[in-house]
């Protein structure tokens, strides 16, 4: 077992969603609730850019600039993260709202919903192409979240945090549609839910424990090869960062602690050198 370093103050009510921006080489998340993003550069200080409502998932452009998902659709945002044109609307039922997503090695971008009284299976996994067109690719979701490829492209890895299990999907390159599904690992009871999660360039599968104060390495045949511990319960996401992706950053959460009880490193972020580099992330090709 290793343990994450405290890198910054608390910075996020909610942190999630964090992404390396390599061309400025600076590391970005969303305040989810606060409908921020929040940019922490070389010295890892945070400037917060307000968009209200909800901010789930931020991704470069290859076009320039950058793409976020907001409570109901998603937004165009120039290359300092100031908005731009309209918004691309999906959803239409204030019940719901987006959630985690990510790039798949074509460019198109993946975001699915939760319903916000998590109601079982009312979300579903969207995919905006380059073109702006939505399209449905999983449907009964309750929590989406992490969503990563392996390196052939031919696998997508899954988390819909309620069922305490890393899915594993055959997938489609050219329709970008998902397949069978399998499962990876089970999160055993009282180890926490899983959420975001990132891959190395061995193809190791780190996932994000809520309630769990862990992040887990966990290879493509289910196997754990390593514990990362932080001092946090709710422990939301992670992505490798830095120049040569080899620094594990963690988002955490003040969202959800039992009521009266405080955790004043909450809303932190968290790095680690865990010793492997992360593949590289993708862009979406809008």
């Amino acid at each position: 077992m290793s343990r994450a370093e405290r890198v910054t103050d608390a910075v996020a009510f909610h942190g999630e969603g964090p992404y390396w921006d390599d061309e400025r080489a600076r590391l970005l998340l969303v305040d989810m609730l606060e409908g921020a993003v929040v940019e922490l550069g070389e010295d890892l200080r945070p400037t917060r850019h307000e968009y209200g409502g909800i901010a789930a998932v931020v991704r470069r452009r290859a076009s320039g600039g950058f793409v976020l998902a907001v409570e109901r659709g998603f937004r165009m945002l120039g290359e300092d993260l100031e908005p731009q044109d309209e918004e691309v609307r999906v959803l239409d039922d204030p019940a719901i709202r987006m959630n985690e997503g990510g790039c798949d090695p074509q460019g198109r971008l993946y975001v699915g919903t939760m319903a916000y009284d998590t109601t079982p299976g009312a979300g579903t996994l969207y995919r905006l192409d380059p073109d702006r067109s939505v399209h449905t690719v999983l449907t009964g979701v309750t929590i989406s979240n992490g969503l990563q490829w392996s390196a052939d492209g031919t696998t997508a890895f899954y988390n819909d945090t309620p069922t305490d299990r890393v899915s594993r999907f055959a997938f489609d390159p050219v329709a970008g549609a998902l397949g069978e599904r399998a499962t990876v690992a089970t999160i055993e009871e009282g180890a926490g839910h899983p959420d975001g999660m990132a891959i190395d360039a061995e193809g190791g599968l780190w996932i994000a424990l809520w309630g769990g104060s862990a992040v887990r390495r966990y290879d493509q045949d289910g196997g754990l090869t390593e514990v990362v511990d932080l001092p946090c319960r709710n422990v939301t996401a992670c992505t490798f960062g830095g120049p040569d992706r080899s620094t594990l950053y963690i988002t955490t959460s003040r969202d959800g602690l039992p009521e009266g009880e405080v955790e004043a490193e909450a809303g932190s972020v968290f790095a680690l050198e865990p010793g492997v580099a992360g593949a590289v992330p993708y862009r979406w090709a809008g």
